[in-house]
């Protein structure tokens, strides 16, 4: 049986996998046109990833196809190949496609789900809101009856021209097509989805109001079964179809976690990630194959389906096998829809995908929080995903590194028994005193990391006079390589000052490391103690013995 089927629930699947396919419809038709790659495109996408995603995937309930992200990303992949080459590009453009949803199944069988969703919230914030910003610009020029425009900045650059050579009829077809998707209730909108409504209503009226080239349509598109797309691999671009490759498959991956997280939340089940990015690697593979574009889980249509009553993988079967239908004998109905109404259904695509309520509150986040979402954010828009991402996710985890090197750095207690309070048992506290201050505890609490070590060397520096080093490692759940070769150089320059140094708490894993790296055969028996008091009165002895107490 398929993975999280149930057969109690067949009729509840079958509604919310109907009503999801009238989801899709116009959104696959949009995704393809924007693409560049044509309507059918979006629609092979929408039939493939959605069927094998749902057959293999981890998430009951989600309903995969073209997502607004995967498709500016894609847009972006067809101009680079094609304009390379005109002849082989688009074949291998669909072959970047192959190799993302293989480089996802690989994701998956390395079991590395859990780790994709990691990323941090101001950098994932940031590129979302920059694909919906991206989306909305790209969309200007068919909202407004014209040829599309390749790129951001072009089209910006190209805005007055666009408004002085707009074509009225398909500026106000889009502009009632975005008016209807955006005023829509919510009550209706379940019934009824907007971008459906648009779609079929604006559509109708063009007809009755306008000659059939008065404003840009999709016109004729195949029908039946799709030809194979053979991979086509170019010797000098493969570095380059790897990176893109990767881009796709990296943010197929989080678009479709963060969209099973949605799924669990209104299911309240528990999604399998590793299985879901197989599932999706399958679907995206065979999607290049056939010329589709890709896809990824698509929050939006995983609600409707949810709220419809869809709650097993039948759900995004039965989506496939309608849109299926459709392309198989009724294509012939998406001839007359005018490019404006697809344009302005993504125009409001964009706008869902800006990260609106971290936007509002950004002003109330700590400043380099506010940066580095902004920042990521215009990368995104103006530079492109890879750059964004990357430095995103760097500046972000050395923010983290310095906040987690203070923490750990503040942490570090170093004791020589003359304080007024001493964290310690009562017979260490007079073991402690009774030296004065020929004893120093090292006492580092919490994980040491590599970002601890220089904290760890002056932590110590800053008392000299002691005979006795006690390095009390009962706190330290983690030792990672860098912190302990730190207390590998502050136990040799304890040794070079003809000072003892003991070890104690070490738990067994760094036990294990410490003696692997031959740090027991620098202190006083070559062993960690087992307890503290153990460790103190030995020093004592030892502190007593050369006649400094």
């Amino acid at each position: 049986m398929i993975h999280g089927m149930h057969r109690r629930n067949i009729r509840g699947d079958i509604l919310g996998g109907v009503t999801a396919a009238i989801v899709a419809l116009p959104l696959a038709l949009a995704f393809g046109v924007s693409s560049g790659a044509g309507p059918i495109a979006g629609l092979y996408g929408a039939i493939v990833v959605g069927l094998f995603a749902s057959l293999f995937g981890g998430t009951p309930s989600q309903i995969s196809g073209p997502t607004g992200p995967m498709t500016v990303v894609m847009l972006a992949i067809f101009t680079d190949y094609i304009s390379r080459d005109p002849v082989h590009g688009l074949a291998t453009a669909f072959t970047v496609v192959m190799l993302g949803g293989l480089l996802q199944v690989l994701f998956g069988l390395l079991r590395l789900g859990k780790y994709i969703t990691l990323m941090p919230f101001p950098v994932i914030s940031g590129f979302m809101s920059g694909i919906g910003v991206i989306i909305i610009i790209l969309q200007l020029a068919p909202f407004m009856g014209l040829p599309p425009v390749a790129g951001v900045l072009p089209s910006l650059l190209a805005v007055p021209d666009m408004i002085r050579e707009a074509n009225p009829p398909a500026l106000l077809l889009g502009a009632l097509a975005l008016a209807i998707v955006l005023s829509t209730p919510v009550r209706i909108n379940r019934i009824l989805p907007a971008p459906l409504t648009a779609l079929i209503a604006v559509t109708l009226l063009s007809i009755t109001l306008f000659d059939s080239d008065a404003v840009p349509r999709i016109g004729a598109i195949p029908t039946g079964f799709p030809t194979l797309v053979l991979p086509s691999f170019e010797p000098d671009l493969l570095q380059h179809m790897f990176g893109s490759a990767l881009l796709l498959a990296t943010l197929g991956s989080i678009d479709s976690l963060l969209t099973s997280l949605v799924a669990d939340s209104l299911t309240r089940t528990e999604h399998d990630s590793d299985r879901e990015l197989i599932g999706q690697g399958i679907g995206n593979t065979l999607a290049g194959l056939v010329g589709g574009l890709p896809g990824a889980g698509a929050t939006m249509r995983t609600v409707i389906n949810i709220h419809s009553g869809g709650r097993t993988p039948l759900s995004g079967i039965v989506h496939a096998l309608v849109l299926l239908a459709i392309v198989a004998g009724a294509a012939f109905l998406t001839e007359p829809i005018p490019h404006a109404v697809l344009a302005g259904i993504l125009i409001k695509v964009g706008i869902d995908i800006i990260d609106w309520r971290f936007l509002k509150r950004a002003h109330k986040t700590p400043p380099i929080v506010m940066l580095l979402m902004y920042g990521v954010l215009i990368l995104t828009v103006f530079v492109d995903l890879i750059t964004a991402v990357a430095a995103g996710v760097f500046v972000a985890n050395m923010i983290t590194v310095k906040r987690l090197t203070d923490l750990q750095t503040r942490s570090i207690q170093t004791l020589t028994g003359l304080e007024t309070d001493l964290p310690l048992t009562e017979e260490e506290r007079s073991i402690m005193r009774a030296c004065k201050g020929q004893i120093l505890l090292f006492r580092p609490v919490g994980p040491m990391s590599f970002g601890a070590a220089k904290g760890i060397a002056h932590s110590l520096n800053r008392v000299e006079s002691y005979r006795c080093l006690v390095l009390d490692l009962s706190a330290v759940p983690l030792l990672d390589l860098s912190a302990t070769l730190a207390l590998e150089d502050v136990i040799r320059e304890a040794k070079e000052q003809r000072k003892t140094v003991m070890v104690t708490g070490a738990a067994p894993e760094i036990d294990r490391l410490l003696g692997k790296l031959g740090i027991y055969a620098m202190v006083e028996n070559g062993i960690s103690y087992n307890s503290r008091l153990d460790a103190l009165q030995q020093a004592q002895q030892i502190a007593t013995s050369i006649g400094e107490v």
